[in-house]
């Protein structure tokens, strides 16, 4: 079910609740049912202190009631273990649905927005954001029902047996909700407040980890260190505050439900003395009366999780109102398994946030089983085409087509299921070298990934490791050299038999000897499948069927390497002024 995201927080906190309502419901009903055993339990329990302290009744008499006040606990365990089960089904889906939809629309999105947007907020808005969403949906929702629901059952009670603490407590209870709002008004500032906070903390905190070797080199470590510490002062205040306000409303809402307990204690004694009240009345009233206001204290202490909730649901809803341009083709018959598709680019253009063109009419036509090379000088839009080619970004005109349908008419799973990326510097995740080259596909054997292997120059390396295939490699393949990373990531793309491959600048910043072992995993890439090569040095460009030279966003010439040569156009000029290589 899709849900508004131009609603307030509060508003889609409530509209996403309706997924939920089964368990929800279910948790406000057992609950409501333990409240009401509780009733039958401090009836039984009045009826035994009264019959043993005052009428003499004889202990075998009261058994059953001691027996039922034993079965009762037990059953109300029972019901506040189903209460918590149910709580937990109600987040854990809310929380599932809307990760899938923060994906989804992250995915959709693209890489120009993400680029714009710092890491770390988006990281903490996925993540921790989500996470405080729990306590609304597992707690608050329900024990908002209760808190109405259980005082009513027992004022029910109470009221027959004894009219005037009825009273005190009728007059009484709206009061703590009363105050609870008009503290929580503040609350809810101060929480939206400390999540920006939080978010703009996180996303700095994270660009200065993945920017640690820069500053290093540039000697700002000091500075960046004096600047996240006066970013976490400014949140440590912010959470203060809200913790200052917490205490302070909890105080009240305690003060004021100790206080009504106690006028109604302090009138029960009175009127047993005066002899007003029987004893098991005034009993069963004073141990009704905290259960009657502990409802709503536990909705006091709650409220604090609708704070924090709203805080998350704003940048929540603010990304998932960023508009979009989701890819919505459907047509999945345009692929052949094991052929190679023939792409072809017609008038392509595209220009990044804020107006840049990066490409502009671009006409190419890749056949398949083709190694096409592409090369140019830095900011010639290299990669901007090899992230239209992967469907990463849109074209904001023109045409690309794959075996002769557009693009935007493909199902882009369906794309991608032909496509390998080899990036410059390629992601190796957590885990182990079989972990990084099958990415999740458990029908790989090891055969196969020793061929591909040895196939990308990497069978020696692999071997070499402690523990073969399942060697860990850490977070972003630290154990590996760079070489060593592509030579991986050429082995991943082999394993995944995929059709069509773009290799972006995959040589860049290599040693010779890597560099030679780098180009013959090229080559063998390239066979039976179409290859297309960002190029940043020659040696990597030689072998290439064709090669497209681009400068300021437009194709200036093609050919083969001889051609270009020959020709003494932008292409030799760069080779001639590299000295061996094409610059970036």
């Amino acid at each position: 079910m899709q849900t508004s995201s131009t609603a307030r927080p509060r508003d889609w906190l409530k509209q996403e609740s309706r997924r939920v309502r089964t368990p929800v419901s279910w948790a406000i009903g057992l609950g409501l049912a333990s409240g009401v055993l509780l009733i039958l339990q401090a009836t039984l329990l009045a009826h035994v202190a009264d019959g043993a302290i005052f009428q003499g009744t004889p202990l075998a008499t009261l058994w059953p009631a001691f027996a039922g006040m034993l079965a009762i606990l037990l059953v109300r365990a029972g019901l506040t273990y189903a209460v918590e089960r149910c709580a937990f089904a109600a987040a854990a889906t809310v929380k599932l649905a809307i990760r899938d939809r923060l994906m989804h629309q992250l995915e959709a999105l693209g890489l120009a927005w993400q680029r714009d947007t710092q890491t770390g907020d988006i990281v903490n808005s996925v993540t921790d954001g989500v996470e405080h969403l729990e306590a609304y949906y597992a707690r608050y929702l329900p024990q908002t029902a209760l808190a109405a629901l259980i005082p009513l059952a027992i004022l029910a009670v109470i009221l027959p047996i004894d009219w005037v603490s009825g009273l005190i407590l009728l007059v009484t209870a709206p009061l703590i909700p009363v105050f609870m709002i008009f503290i929580g008004k503040g609350a809810e500032k101060l929480n939206q407040r400390q999540w920006r906070r939080m978010g703009r903390l996180s996303g700095h905190f994270l660009d200065a980890l993945q920017g640690l070797t820069t500053l290093k080199v540039f000697n700002l470590g000091r500075r960046e260190a004096r600047l996240i510490e006066r970013l976490s002062d400014d949140y440590r205040a912010s959470t203060m505050k809200v913790l200052r306000l917490a205490f302070v409303s909890s105080l009240v809402l305690e003060f004021l439900a100790t206080v009504s307990i106690a006028m109604v204690a302090v009138l029960i004694g009175f009127r047993l003395l005066w002899g007003e009240l029987g004893f098991e009345a005034g009993f069963l009233v004073l141990l009704l009366a905290p259960e009657f206001y502990l409802p709503l204290r536990n909705m006091g202490s709650v409220y604090h999780a609708r704070m924090e909730a709203l805080g998350a649901a704003e940048r929540i809803v603010e990304l998932l109102d960023t508009p979009a341009r989701p890819w919505s083709g459907t047509r999945r018959d345009v692929r052949t398994p094991g052929d190679p598709p023939r792409v072809a680019l017609e008038g392509l253009a595209y220009a990044y946030p804020g107006g840049v063109q990066a490409l502009s009419d671009i006409d190419l036509t890749i056949a398949p089983g083709e190694t096409l090379a592409i090369v140019g000088p830095s900011g010639a839009g290299k990669s901007t085409l090899a992230l239209l080619l992967l469907g990463l970004l849109r074209a904001g005109s023109g045409r690309l087509a794959v075996n002769g349908v557009a693009l935007d008419e493909l199902d882009i799973d369906t794309w991608r299921e032909s496509l390998a990326w080899v990036p410059q510097q390629p992601r190796l995740f957590f885990g182990t070298v079989r972990d990084n080259l099958c990415l999740g596909r458990d029908d790989i054997d090891d055969a196969a990934l020793w061929r591909a292997l040895e196939q990308a120059q990497a069978k020696a390396l692999v071997a070499a490791l402690p523990q073969g295939l399942d060697t860990p490699l850490g977070e972003r393949g630290v154990r590996l050299s760079g070489g060593e990373a592509q030579r991986l990531a050429i082995a991943r793309a082999l394993v995944r038999e995929a059709t069509f491959v773009v290799a972006d600048e995959v040589s860049a910043h290599l040693d010779s000897d890597n560099e030679r072992a780098l180009v013959a995993a090229l080559e063998t890439l390239g066979q039976g499948r179409s290859l297309v090569i960002i190029a940043h040095r020659l040696a990597t460009v030689r072998h290439a069927d064709r090669i497209v030279v681009l400068d300021g966003g437009r194709i200036r010439e093609q050919g083969s390497h001889q051609a270009l040569m020959a020709a003494g156009g932008l292409y030799a000029r760069l080779v001639a002024g590299a000295d061996g290589e094409v610059p970036a």
